[in-house]
Order: structure tokens, then C-alpha cells, then sequence
């Protein structure tokens, strides 16, 4: 469960004042609005990476606004995926994990299951300026989901994918999120991603966030 109450968040000139939704455990939630309306903020700031001003953000039940990024069990996909290009794919799978302290016969079970999962264990020992879009994606969301997070936030990312690949990360982030207690918050503009993934659709408009209709 996703739970923000009256949040206020500032960087530089721009902030968010007294924004508050919720989202159900176990829910996939999509979450639309326009350019610089301060999605991105808003998904920084319930991960940790942008300190609140006011408000609070709840994570299944616990309250997290003064905790650190890596104490929130938060799984982040940033837009720019943001892979450690010094790693190969094994090790930026497995970075949660060792930050974590994860014993590493569990980090190597896990990294292998996840690959398997994402159709990209070949990539494994490759580092990832070489990869194309959607395997880059594939990298990112295996490195999200390898510590088991509860909470899943996705920042625009199918953005770069051609048709093909989108819908591909679609059946794997359908495969991999459904029925597994993963509650997901997705910043997409694509009404298709909505109408493929989400169970429930939020918009930004004017500070606001607001239910949203599904098509």
C-alpha cells in the first residue's frame, strides 16, 4: 500500500503543496499527467530521493518520509534507467542485493532466476552500453525487483521501446507483478500502457491528483 498524505516537496523553483492519494496493496496504479507537472518529483520524493517539506508517505502500513532510499524496500526504475555502466548486467542485478548484505550463494540464485525471468541471461557478463532499449529495460526492472521489494516505481519505462518491445515488457510486467503482493506506481503518457497494466488510473492536473477513468 501506497498511502501519501498532504505532501509538500520543493527542488530549486518548482515544488508539489498538499498532495495526497493512495494506493491499494497489491494494486497497479498508473499514473498520468502533463510534462513537468511533477510526476518525477513526486515518485523521487516516496522513494527518498527528494526530502519532504511537509506530509507524510506511508509503505504498507509504515511510516517512511524520514527513513533513508535504501530503508524504504522500495524497487525504483528511474526514466533514464540509470544502469552502473562500470557493471555488467550480473552485477547491476545484484547491487540491491549486496547493499543489502544478501549472503551471495542468494544473490547468485537470484540474479540467475531473475534473468531467466527477463530473457536475458546471455547478457549476463556484459556491461550495458552495448544493449539496445528494451534490454536495457529488462536490466533496470531485474535490478528493481531482485531484493523482492513491496512497493514497485516505475518512472516512464517503456518511453524509448518500439511497439514490439513495449508490448513485451508489458506481458513481463503483467508475469512478474500480478499476484506476486507487489503494489506498483506507473508514470506513463501512454494510454496504452494504461489500459494494458493498470487497475486503477491517476492523473496530475493543476497540483491535484485526481481518479482517473480506465478505457
Amino acid at each position: 500500500m501506497i498511502a501519501v498524505e498532504n505532501l509538500s516537496v520543493r527542488v530549486w523553483a518548482f515544488g508539489l503543496s498538499g498532495i495526497s492519494f493512495s494506493v491499494p496493496a497489491g494494486s497497479y496504479a498508473v499514473l498520468m499527467g502533463r510534462t513537468g507537472c511533477g510526476k518525477t518529483m513526486l515518485l523521487e520524493a516516496i522513494c527518498g530521493l527528494n526530502r519532504l517539506r511537509s506530509g507524510s508517505v506511508r509503505l504498507m502500513g509504515a511510516d517512511v518520509s524520514r527513513l533513508k532510499p535504501a530503508a524504504r524496500g522500495v524497487g525504483y526504475v528511474p526514466q533514464d534507467r540509470a544502469l552502473f555502466m562500470t557493471m555488467s548486467v550480473y552485477e547491476n542485478i545484484a547491487f540491491a542485493m549486496r547493499i543489502r548484505r544478501w549472503a551471495e550463494h542468494e544473490i547468485d540464485g537470484r540474479v540467475r532466476e531473475l534473468a531467466d525471468v527477463m530473457k536475458i541471461s546471455h547478457l549476463l557478463p556484459r556491461r550495458p552500453s552495448g544493449l539496445s532499449g528494451g534490454e536495457s529495460q529488462r536490466v533496470a526492472l531485474g535490478r528493481a525487483l531482485a531484493p523482492r521489494p513491496r512497493i514497485l516505481l516505475l518512472d516512464e519505462p517503456l518511453s524509448a521501446l518500439d511497439d514490439p518491445s513495449r508490448r513485451e515488457i508489458h506481458e513481463l510486467l503483467n508475469s512478474t507483478c500480478r499476484n506476486k503482493d507487489v503494489t506498483v506506481l506507473h508514470v506513463t503518457h501512454h494510454q496504452d500502457d494504461a489500459r494494458q497494466l493498470a487497475d486503477r488510473l491517476l492523473v496530475m492536473e493543476d497540483g491535484v491528483i485526481r481518479d482517473g477513468a480506465l478505457e
